[in-house]
């Protein structure tokens, strides 16, 4: 990947442009002027522009990630907020936000300005996620209100599901007073107990701890519970499970201020892909059935999915080398994200492109409150440019992250991004 200043003008020539918030697809070029969106369409090119022909590219706003872990402070040897900055620019992403569950966590106002401060010098948006409790022990509300002041676009203690529904309820009665979402991750510790992986015959086959997947929906189902009477947004983080996927999509037709979220690898894997033990397969909530799979699939297609993140998150080698139950839950995403959903959903499963898109972009910037205009005369440049049609395969090489903990090396992928530009950066992805 080569990271260059854009030029004072940039016209990207001959380009296909994908305009997710308008839903149209074009032919034209875009001039860039200081970084911003200057004209987009047919116009009349300045002779002292620079220029990239851009044929057989398809432009569209940059992707934005709402789920990831970037593990600073406390973990850099995984993953550092400049590691975590270069792997989302290879993939295409130019806004992310991250997860509080890092050591010590992200639960008070001058722990979120420390990552706004830092992330400035990165090329890409970084949006911290405040804690909801307090050292994430689900038992003490954190300083809301401050940490919102400081920056903190949403309240989760992901990784460590919220269990007394009096927190949660608190949570969400905060958080609509300062119109963020919280977002919990929705698993009930007694039902998930000691599992690994996911509760079926396949666990049985394995002699491995099962999670059944309704430890998920009861959760889910509690929580939309408590944001509809309430009146509070509602983020429904990775969702896995067909239970799950129907309990919002029957909350959604009363109420509208919940969201849901599903991962690339729930999305491509069934458990029987953890018949050999691979450990990078080992996330939480667990790969799911086949039932549970295409019930997600369906959920997208019907509009009950909101959007798409990677719920990236890196493992040193030592945590995920091991046997499978000691092994750590969670696996890499940034990278491979695009070429996956686009194989998956638009070859094979018939998506269109420009609804994949707004799986990307305008949906996820919605839910956070981020602006969705990106091709507006005037906006800052945040695009992706990508070839929708290239067969590649996924490899180590194609890795920026610190960390290596992906169950995606070798499978073939379909569609290639090639350029993130990015506070005022363009990345060449070769």
């Amino acid at each position: 990947m080569k990271i260059k200043n854009l030029p004072k003008k940039l016209i990207l020539q001959h380009v296909e442009i994908l305009d997710p918030l308008k839903e149209k697809v074009f032919k034209g070029n875009v001039l860039l002027v200081n970084g911003k969106i200057a004209e987009v369409g047919k116009f009349d090119q300045p002779a002292d522009a620079k220029s990239i022909d851009c044929k057989g590219l398809t432009l569209t706003h940059g992707f934005c990630d709402l789920h990831v872990h970037f593990r600073e402070p406390g973990d850099e040897d995984k993953e550092t907020l400049e590691s975590g900055s270069m792997a989302a620019l290879s993939g295409g992403f130019t806004r992310v936000c991250t997860m509080p569950n890092t050591n010590p966590p992200i639960d008070s106002p001058e722990s979120v300005n420390f990552i706004i401060e830092k992330s400035k010098e990165y090329p890409i948006h970084i949006h911290p996620i405040g804690a909801v409790t307090k050292g994430q022990k689900g038992k003490e509300i954190s300083e809301m209100g401050l940490m919102n002041q400081a920056g903190a676009v949403a309240f989760s203690d992901d990784g460590l599901p919220i269990q007394n529904g009096l927190i949660m309820r608190k949570a969400l009665e905060y958080s609509k007073m300062l119109n963020v979402p919280v977002i919990n991750h929705a698993e009930d510790d007694c039902l998930r107990c000691d599992g690994v992986m996911n509760e079926g015959i396949i666990s049985n086959r394995l002699g491995l701890p099962g999670n059944p997947s309704i430890s998920e929906s009861t959760m889910v189902f509690r929580d939309l519970k408590l944001a509809d009477m309430t009146g509070a947004k509602l983020h429904v983080p990775h969702v896995s499970t067909a239970a799950s996927v129907e309990h919002i999509k029957e909350m959604k037709s009363s109420y509208d201020k919940i969201s849901a979220e599903v991962t690339p690898h729930h999305l491509f894997f069934n458990d029987e892909a953890l018949l050999n033990y691979n450990t990078n397969l080992k996330v939480a909530p667990p790969i799911r059935n086949n039932l549970s799979r295409k019930a997600l699939i369906k959920g997208i297609k019907q509009g009950v999915i909101d959007c798409i993140a990677t719920d990236h998150a890196p493992h040193s080698l030592h945590e995920k080398e091991t046997t499978f139950d000691c092994a750590s839950f969670g696996m890499i995403g940034l990278e491979s994200c695009f070429g996956i959903v686009k194989r998956l959903l638009v070859n094979e499963e018939g998506l269109s492109l420009v609804n994949l898109i707004k799986l990307l972009t305008t949906a996820p910037r919605k839910i956070m409150g981020f602006n969705s205009d990106l091709f507006e005369v005037g906006a800052e440049a945040e695009l992706v440019l990508f070839n929708p049609v290239e067969k590649w395969t996924f490899k180590e090489s194609n890795v920026f992250s610190k960390s290596i903990n992906s169950p995606f090396y070798e499978k073939e992928l379909i569609g290639k991004v090639r350029y993130t530009i990015s506070k005022g950066k363009i990345a060449e992805i070769l």
